[in-house]
């Protein structure tokens, strides 16, 4: 018998899953938690093999719960259930360790295979996000080898445009002239295949040189 948990702040989105769920008769429900840190409490006595985890959750998202989750020595398998189709969303779930990637539209037949996927200890990924997946994970390939490029100088230079710094800005951080600001600023731009300063805040900042909060 495989034991699920469901974390939904949605009780109607609970019951529902419970109910395809159980359909299933080698699949159980052993608890429910309406937010995050509610979920993590009723992890440690509900005991189930796979969590099904919503993105979307007052009192810690489902994005925290997976990054609390992965660094404990134990956990569920760990399934996302989202209406979210973006895939930033899952790139980031998949890199921080989640099993499974489902959206919320997919059938009950999709959701028991699911289940049986990630207990089994495969991952799965809903099957129409998969050719973005690919994509994002080719285009972040090549963002790193574009990164590789750069010079530790460039990259000081970049993460001083990506805060807002003007070309006199930089030059009186970095003591150099801002000719050399200029020939830094066109040799990034060819490296890393942007036009204007806007595209490289982008980038760099897709690419965690520097966060929003920085």
């Amino acid at each position: 018998m495989i034991r699920v948990m469901i974390a939904d702040d949605h009780r109607m989105v609970r019951e529902g899953l419970k109910s395809l769920i159980e359909f299933d008769n080698n699949i159980c429900v052993v608890g429910e938690a309406n937010n995050g840190n509610e979920c993590i409490d009723k992890l440690r006595y509900a005991n189930p093999d796979v969590l099904l985890l919503d993105i979307n959750m007052p009192d810690r998202n489902g994005i925290e719960v997976l990054e609390a989750l992965v660094k404990r020595k134990t956990c569920p398998k760990i399934l996302m259930l989202t209406v979210h189709n973006e895939t930033e969303y899952l790139l980031k779930s998949v890199d921080m360790g989640a099993d499974g990637y489902l959206l919320k539209d997919s059938d009950s037949h999709e959701l028991i295979r699911a289940i049986n996927c990630v207990y089994e200890g495969e991952k799965f990924i809903q099957p129409s996000l998969i050719p973005f997946l690919n994509s994002k994970l080719i285009a972040r390939d090549l963002d790193k080898e574009k990164i590789g490029m750069l010079s530790d100088r460039e990259v000081e230079v970049l993460k001083l445009v990506t805060a807002g710094c003007s070309n006199k800005d930089i030059s009186d951080r970095l003591c150099i002239s801002e000719r050399t600001v200029k020939n830094h600023l066109s040799n990034i731009f060819k490296k890393i295949d942007c036009n204007d300063r806007t595209q490289a805040a982008v980038f760099c900042i897709r690419n965690g040189l520097v966060s929003l909060d920085d």
